[in-house]
């Protein structure tokens, strides 16, 4: 793999059913509500919006997500990525437990200048950067839903 190529895993479980957690990520636009990281969503048109996201890293990272796959019934949701980053993430729902099991996964390449610079220093920091903000964004969700589920 190409040391400016990331290759990112999650799994979190919230208390949901698979449609409303769906409902929420495939709402890009609405992520900066529930996701504190993403401190901007711009939307472009309904399946695609601009990211800006920053962690605790001095940088924002700027990058369209476009959906390429949507499968309310399957679970499955897949974006393209471009900009700064530039690949794909997606969402693998399955229910369990009376809640959903939620599976991310990114491959991309950091494409700003200063992370393809930096490549040998940042890799380490930018995964520790990424597993704070993954941390962040399931209990942002969990939060969500569970105001949501309320109401």
């Amino acid at each position: 793999m190409a040391i400016n190529t990331y290759c990112f895993r999650s799994e979190w479980h919230v208390n949901a059913s698979p449609g409303s957690v769906f409902d929420v990520l495939a709402d890009i636009g609405s992520y900066p509500v529930w996701w504190p990281e993403v401190k901007q969503a711009i939307r472009v048109h309904d399946e695609c919006a601009e990211l800006r996201c920053r962690s605790v890293l001095p940088f924002d990272l700027v990058f369209r997500a476009s959906h390429s796959a949507e499968d309310r019934q399957a679970g499955l949701l897949r974006a393209d990525l471009e900009g700064d980053l530039e690949g794909f993430a997606s969402w693998e729902l399955t229910g369990r437990d009376g809640g959903t099991d939620v599976l991310f996964d990114q491959l991309v390449e950091a494409r700003k200048p200063l992370l393809r610079k930096a490549a040998l220093v940042a890799k380490p920091l930018l995964r520790a950067n990424h597993e704070m903000m993954m941390r962040s964004g399931e209990r942002g969700l969990r939060e969500y839903l569970a105001v949501r589920t309320a109401s």
